[in-house]
This record gives structure tokens, sequence and C-alpha cells, in this order.
């Protein structure tokens, strides 16, 4: 295992500063997760801990600018990691002890160094008896952005892609083992602008689910084959999909169809 060898994977949700509050309690009650003690200079910083398992996914408070989604990728050497994400083609913003980078298509990540034993937080229980959980961070990338985004996030996270061949629009980049959060490449309609990113969350009953969220204030957006598309109270878009929440893997039923996998 090299230095720069991700071990971990966690997202942020970076909340304007505006709405935050709502932000947070939203995302604590669709997670079932607790909201650690804030931390950070201006405690803009908390963790959304799980019962069971290690924590991956961050709230933050942002002093200016939308909402957005980044990506932690942890490794034993930020820095060698870092470097070697230059000779990829990203940009380096700071080191702080960590690296903040930006991809090619200019989508923010940090590494870190912060140790995990990479244990997989189980589905959360809901009254009437269905699961989910947040599996996924979507990267949303422009046409003109795809080739090499795609490249560059597959050689930083050592990852095969995995191409769904009854919608090539879309790619997981499978890394040698599986963490909390799987990695999905979105080729968007956009020809060209910045790469973003949304979560997504994988329910055993996705009208449960989503009947769930809009009841904690989501707003329901268009209802795609797989998945329906929500928007959080500040307004940061989300999916509920069709997948095993355990696994972040197809439900057997789709993994048979022949134009899938």
């Amino acid at each position: 295992m090299h230095p720069w060898s991700p071990f971990w994977l966690s997202a942020f949700v970076d909340l304007p500063a505006e709405g935050f509050d709502a932000g947070v309690a939203f995302w604590r009650d669709v997670t079932g997760f607790a909201v650690s003690e804030p931390r950070g200079a201006e405690a803009e910083f908390a963790t959304l801990v799980p019962p069971e398992g290690d924590a991956y996914l961050t709230v933050q408070r942002l002093s200016d600018g939308p909402g957005r989604i980044h990506l932690d990728v942890h490794v034993a050497d930020p820095r060698a990691a870092a470097d070697r994400a230059v000779s990829l083609g990203a940009a380096e913003v700071h080191d702080a002890g960590y690296v903040v980078l930006r991809s090619p298509g200019g989508f923010v990540l940090c590494f870190v160094g912060h140790r995990s034993d990479g244990r997989r937080p189980p589905p959360r229980v809901w009254p009437g008896g269905h699961t989910s959980l947040v599996y996924q961070v979507s990267l949303d990338v422009p046409r003109a952005a795809y080739d090499a985004e795609a490249a560059f996030w597959a050689g930083v996270l050592e990852a095969t892609p995995d191409l769904l061949v009854r919608r090539p629009e879309f790619t997981w980049l499978r890394m040698p083992r599986q963490h909390a959060l799987d990695i999905l490449l979105q080729r968007t309609d956009d020809e060209d602008g910045p790469v973003s990113a949304h979560l997504d969350l994988g329910p055993t009953d996705r009208r449960a689910e989503v009947a769930r969220h809009l009841a904690l204030g989501a707003v329901a957006e268009p209802d795609e084959e797989f998945w329906t598309v929500l928007a959080d109270p500040t307004g940061r878009r989300y999916c509920v999909t069709t997948r095993d929440p355990a696994t972040g893997r197809l439900t057997a039923e789709l993994s048979a169809a022949p134009s899938s996998r």
C-alpha cells in the first residue's frame, strides 16, 4: 500500500451561514446520526456520528458563497498524496497539515491523515421497518471535462471504472476495498462549467424514504427511473436511489437485468 493510497473517504456537507442550523438539523434527522461538539477556530465544523461504525459525514458552515459537497481522502501521507494528485492534474490551494486541492474540473478535495478503522456503518432502521444510508458521492461532470476528470479520480483513488451499460453516462470508480462511500461519475448534459457533487442515499423502500424526507423539510424534484431528486432546506440537491443500503450496490432484481451491472 502506498502512502497516497486511500484508506477511508468522507464527505463534507458545506452549508451557507444563512440556514446552517436548519441544514445541520435536516442531515442529522435524515441520517439518524448524532451531531458532535463543534470544532474549528469559529466552531464551523461538526461530525455526524453514526451509532455504529466509523464517521464519514461532516458539516461545515461556510463564511460566504453557496453550499457544496467536497471530499476528504484519508491517506497515510497527505503531502505525498497531494504531490501525486498535482502530477495527475490537480491544482493545490493550500497546505495546513491537510492539503486542499482542486481537481482538473475545479472540484474541492482534501488529503487528510486522520486514521479510521474503516468500519462501514450499518443502515438505519426507520419506523415502518425500512432502512436507509448515505452511501455515495456523485461527481457531476460536464461533457468537456469528463475524460480528464475520470482519469484524475481513477488515478487518485487507485480505482477501476465500472460503466453502467444501460445508462452510459454513469461510471462507478471501484476501489480496492469498499468504503462507506462509493464514488460515481455522472456525465451531465452541460457542455462545460465546474464539476459539482451531490449525495445519494440507498433505502430498502424508496417511496417510504422519500416520504420521510419530505416530512423533514425536503422539497421533491423530478422522479427518475431509479432515483428521486430532492433538495434540502438550504437548496442542496441530492438523490434517494434504488440501491441496497447495506452494500451500496444495485438491488438483486436490478442486478439481474441483462442491460445493467
